[in-house]
């Protein structure tokens, strides 16, 4: 029986191996190295009782970003197989910042975007997000109301993504996988709490309750609670990170317990989370904010 309530799986990805290169993916687990589409999983999202999903850039390519749009679209077309809406949080080139106008004023180019994403632990430059000409670029998503995540932070990014919500305080930050805590390393947590809680401080981050089952020891429950102590409901917002899960592919070995945590809250808390803040902060150009 799918709840009453309905849930908002923030962090979802699909890719295809025929539109992009993601390179990342020939070190990943091999049942990884596939394309994996909406129908390998629509079925377990709904019976969760998921109705929107917000798709997730795995690539920093426009064609990885092209393909979620155009599934969104046709998520979207479908609605009547139980998820009615699909949006994108996708890659655009922010270290050029005229490239950045130009596809955020492209119709086709800013289609079902609520977001932009860089594969930040993955590029070189551990200081991407500090050049000059990237902090230009997310002015312009700020003034577009579009947000920023960062993904994987702990421990390269984390104080910078502090950094950064400071620098930009008319932009939403969202920290990914509440930055990947190394759970069950007891001097690693003590020194992701004490980040958390610098980048807590700043009202414009907003953070992910996701991928924590394949985050150190996977025992994610006291990461979890500290999060909503430390940022309130009201910036936090669920995902699955599906595919990627303990068993790869398999929504329930991740995502189904992580959500039956989080139903352990208080109610007006479990709806903020499950849905509430990802419809405030995931809203397309134009979209009015959410009620």
């Amino acid at each position: 029986m799918v709840p009453a309530e309905p849930v908002t799986d923030a962090h979802l990805h699909l890719w295809d191996l025929a539109e992009s290169p993601y390179a990342w993916l020939a070190g990943a687990p091999a049942p990884l190295r596939r394309t994996v589409g909406i129908e390998d999983v629509r079925g377990a999202l709904v019976e969760l009782g998921v109705t929107r999903v917000v798709l997730v850039q795995a690539d920093d390519t426009a064609e990885d970003t092209a393909h979620l749009q155009r599934t969104a679209r046709t998520i979207e077309g479908e609605g009547g197989l139980g998820i009615t809406r699909a949006d994108v949080v996708g890659w655009l080139p922010l270290e050029d910042p005229d490239a950045v106008r130009a596809a955020l004023e492209d119709p086709q180019r800013s289609d079902h975007l609520v977001g932009v994403r860089h594969l930040v632990h993955d590029d070189p430059d551990p200081g991407f997000l500090d050049r000059p000409e990237v902090a230009q670029s997310l002015d312009l998503l700020a003034e577009a109301g579009l947000s920023l995540d960062v993904p994987d932070a702990f421990e390269r990014h984390m104080e910078q993504v502090a950094r950064v919500a400071r620098r930009h305080p008319g932009l939403t930050v969202v920290l990914d996988h509440l930055g990947k805590p190394p759970l069950g390393d007891r001097e690693g947590m003590a020194r992701w709490q004490a980040q958390l809680e610098a980048i807590a401080a700043c009202p414009n981050v907003v953070a992910k309750v996701s991928g924590l089952a394949t985050s150190g020891n996977g025992d994610f429950a006291v990461a979890a609670d500290l999060a909503l102590a430390l940022f309130g409901p009201e910036r936090l917002m669920i995902g699955s990170d599906w595919p990627i899960a303990p068993q790869h592919l398999d929504l329930a070995s991740g995502f189904a317990p992580l959500l039956a945590h989080v139903r352990t809250w208080a109610p007006a808390d479990v709806r903020a989370v499950t849905q509430g803040t990802a419809a405030r902060v995931y809203r397309r150009l134009g979209e009015a904010p959410a009620r």
